[in-house]
């Protein structure tokens, strides 16, 4: 799985500034106290003066990398700066061996996918030090097998609709088509659809209704009248929301009114299973990082989400990810998030 960040195009900073930040950075990362000219003048590998690197600094916090929390302090990262680290990263780092264990340990032998999550969520919170959350959805236990259309008489269509896990569901429809229409449509969606979610069908079906009409005219509007009738209809599609960690916060977060808010959002499941949908596509093939959280949630301002959807083959099973404040170790979080998925993938398929 590779990585994908949520960021603006890449600014125009040459290599001294590039390096002069990345320091920052990350020893703010490690510190949490601003930094000052002379600490990285101590570890420059160019060996720069604390008066150049004073140069330097000003340049970046005039380009909007770095602010000053009071005038005597050093600098401190802004949320510009982190994207542009994370940018910077080349996606090859690994876990400890260590790391991978716990991991594996701790997922071994579960063919639930509810289980799986809430084990993750945990598992997650546990390596990054931060807040773990995930969501289940209903899964491939929710894939179509087949369908199946019979005509009952003026204005009544028989729909039954078999899903994977053996779940029947039929309803009767107000419809008056012809039985060789409603043949022609069970063996489009069959052809087409069998083993997709029932919820990924519906959106694609709407989406080809719309775009096909004239190619399958007809047919698509046979289609059309059974889809609008509910013929396609299944459960709610139900999600799970596990959360774990959020004691983490505590220690790094010192405005407690503020904290009171962001552990307020997180009890609410719903605005968390907003908050993942928002920013995890389903069709995406990579972790996704994204810094600042408040176009979705405004107490998450100055917060990171990152994370990936968990899917066996081409069935989806919801998501999973980190979510903390800015300071974090972006490298090893984005690293245990990409681990996690690939690891869902292969132990789905081994429990089937």
């Amino acid at each position: 799985m590779t990585l994908s960040y949520e960021m603006p195009s890449d600014p125009n900073i040459g290599k001294r500034e590039r390096e002069v930040l990345t320091a920052i950075v990350e020893t703010f990362i490690s510190t949490g106290e601003p930094v000052g000219s002379r600490t990285l003048a101590r570890s420059s590998r160019e060996g720069l003066s604390p008066a150049t690197i004073r140069n330097v600094m000003a340049d970046l916090s005039e380009a909007g990398f770095l602010e000053q929390t009071h005038s005597s302090s050093g600098r401190i990262p802004t949320t510009d700066a982190y994207r542009y680290y994370v940018e910077q990263m080349t996606g090859t780092a690994k876990l400890a061996p260590q790391e991978e264990s716990m991991i594996s340990d701790s997922l071994a032998g579960i063919s639930d996918v509810q289980e799986f999550m809430e084990r993750t969520s945990h598992v997650l919170s546990l390596i990054s030090r931060n807040v773990g959350v995930t969501v289940a959805t209903s899964g491939a236990k929710n894939a179509l097998e087949h369908v199946y259309f019979s005509r009952l008489g003026d204005q009544k269509v028989l729909a039954v609709l078999v899903t994977r896990s053996g779940l029947v569901r039929d309803r009767v429809l107000r419809l008056d088509l012809p039985q060789a229409q409603l043949d022609l449509a069970a063996r489009y969606i069959n052809e087409n659809f069998r083993g997709w979610t029932m919820e990924s069908m519906r959106t694609e079906l709407a989406r080809r209704i719309d775009q096909e009409r004239s190619e399958y005219d007809r047919l698509m509007q046979s289609i059309e009248q059974l889809y609008k009738q509910g013929a396609l209809a299944g459960e709610t599609g139900t999600q799970v929301v596990f959360v774990e960690g959020a004691a983490n916060l505590v220690t790094g977060q010192e405005d407690r009114k503020r904290l009171h808010e962001i552990m307020k959002t997180l009890e609410e499941k719903e605005k968390v299973a907003q908050l993942l949908g928002a920013y995890l596509d389903v069709k995406q093939e990579a972790v996704r990082v994204v810094i600042g959280l408040d176009d979705t949630l405004p107490s998450m301002q100055n917060f990171v989400l990152i994370g990936a959807p968990a899917r066996s083959g081409t069935d989806m099973f919801g998501s999973l990810a980190v979510i903390g404040p800015t300071r974090m170790d972006y490298q090893h979080t984005m690293t245990a998030v990409s681990y996690i998925a690939h690891l869902f993938d292969k132990i789905l398929n081994e429990s089937e």
